[in-house]
């Protein structure tokens, strides 16, 4: 593309969104995280509970918050307090993206508790919570798209809270969660809400999609077996851009935007690269198309930027080709229905695991402050 100078650059004028998979307050503190939108192509931020967890248990950064908090909360008031504020102050770096883009990016995203991810009305509490707390424009509330979450998905968006739907793994989930989101903007509409500046992403996982079916490739032994090895993640997430563009050409969708609603974008997420025998952009350039998001660790950011191979849209065109992949693994008894029901499964216990951890860090960190 002329003019361009870096991979991120061509990223970008592809139409992908390049969000950044972290936040610590150091990175707050230090300006870099202003670096990277200023100078690194980055338009927003996803969090999640390892992020935190992995943030408070590095340096001392956040040991003065500690010392006010100790006596006056609990270790759950004490997180949520924490990590709101990171948040918040995130979105101030990130508010003139969002004011530039329409509203667009300049986003960051904070996640309800995962231990509610099964409880409808008290994850649609925590979504208003935490929406209410963080108190800005350009915050996206994030709900694990589970079968309970689903209408928490659609009340939240009723409510005009911006949401990021996440943890979504299957084609058929991915149909209902749009479903959730054309529910909720009908019911903001019915409402009186402006549908101008409610947002929302769909993210959708990519990598652990490979990470659990090249084992079972690789069990099988055959050539055949071992010519679908990282063929299965891309194929799943192009067949979901699928997905979305039928229903982004329906009429129920065509009445939303006419009222000034913006399209659910689907968010590449997880798309670190986990076998070393891929290429470590690999979910990035194999996942280029206009009008989506690719949220990155800092490492997968960072090679992007260095040897980054982005030649335009890799998704447009690909919906055969990626059906053939999955019909090709079926037909060696992999079903992607099966392996993507256990990731929801897996995906919220680490979740779960990361917020206990994340409990304990801050509990840890409430007794050392004070002795």
């Amino acid at each position: 593309m002329a003019g361009s100078t870096t991979p991120l650059d061509r990223l970008s004028e592809a139409g992908v969104a390049v969000w950044l998979d972290d936040l610590s307050r150091e990175r707050l503190r230090t300006g870099n995280l202003a670096d990277l939108v200023a100078h690194h192509h980055v338009v927003g931020v996803t969090t999640n509970p390892t992020i935190f967890a992995s943030a408070l248990a590095k340096g001392d950064a956040y040991d003065a918050q500690l010392a006010e908090l100790r006596g006056s909360t609990d270790v759950d008031g004490a997180v949520f307090a924490i990590t709101t504020d990171d948040v918040r102050e995130a979105a101030d770096v990130l508010r003139a993206t969002y004011d530039a883009t329409g509203g667009q990016d300049g986003r960051v995203s904070i996640e309800v508790d995962p231990r509610l991810a099964r409880d409808t009305q008290a994850t649609i509490d925590s979504a208003r919570a935490l929406w209410s707390t963080v108190d800005r424009p350009n915050v996206f509330i994030k709900i694990p798209a589970t079968k309970e979450g689903l209408p928490a998905i659609a009340q939240a968006l009723a409510d005009g809270i911006s949401v990021n739907v996440t943890l979504i793994f299957s084609l058929e989930r991915y149909r209902a969660v749009l479903d959730a989101f054309l529910d909720g903007l009908e019911r903001a509409k019915a409402a009186g809400h402006d549908l101008a500046p409610i947002a929302s992403v769909a993210s959708f996982f990519v990598s652990r999609v490979d990470t659990a079916i090249d084992p079972e490739l690789d069990a099988l032994g055959t050539d055949e077996a071992a010519a679908l090895r990282g063929k299965a993640a891309i194929a799943n997430a192009r067949l979901a851009y699928g997905v979305y563009t039928e229903v982004t050409g329906s009429d129920r969708w065509a009445a939303l935007a006419a009222a000034g609603a913006h399209p659910q974008r689907p968010l590449w997420a997880s798309t670190g690269v986990k076998d070393p025998a891929y290429p470590d952009t690999m979910y990035v350039h194999e996942l280029v198309v206009a009008g989506t998001v690719n949220t990155m660790p800092q490492a997968t950011l960072d090679a992007v930027e260095d040897h980054g191979r982005i030649t335009g849209d890799t998704v447009t065109g690909t919906q055969e080709e990626s059906q053939r992949v999955i019909d090709a693994l079926a037909g060696l008894g992999i079903s992607i229905d099966e392996v993507t029901e256990k990731l929801e499964v897996e995906g919220l216990a680490k979740f779960e695991k990361s917020w206990s951890e994340l409990l304990d860090t801050v509990r840890s960190g409430l007794d050392r402050v004070a002795e």
